[in-house]
């Protein structure tokens, strides 16, 4: 396995999917990094020099992309500012219903049945 950024992507996959199993990279930022290193999206992970994996995390510390825990607390640092200013997604969130706008009558069965587990 290749390590990139402090995570293991798989070796025997195309570079531009290996790329999106770091979280907070997906298929454009793994376009984007390859093409201004002019590396092939068809080459493995494991044919990847060991100069090229450290262009790759070199790329990503230098353009402040936010991955893994960062970006992870990031976004649970915005869901609890919804839920401590009590507007409406963050009850929502609080309450463990869909947030964005989806019927809950007879829909969100996965929402409403963790709601129901925790209500007990």
């Amino acid at each position: 396995m290749t390590r990139v950024a402090g995570i293991d992507i798989p070796s025997d996959k195309r570079v531009e999917v290996s790329l999106t199993y770091i979280y907070g990279i997906g298929r454009p930022i793994a376009h984007k990094i390859l093409n201004s290193l002019s590396i092939s999206y068809d080459a493995k992970s494991k044919e990847l020099t060991p100069d090229q994996v450290n262009q790759i995390q070199k790329y990503i510390v230098d353009n402040d992309i936010k991955i893994e825990g960062d970006l992870r607390r990031d976004v649970n640092g915005h869901i609890q500012r919804l839920v401590s200013i009590s507007c409406y997604r963050g009850i929502r969130h609080r309450e463990g219903l869909p947030v964005r706008g989806q019927k809950s009558r007879n829909k969100g069965g996965k929402r409403r049945e963790k709601r129901r587990k925790r209500a007990n």
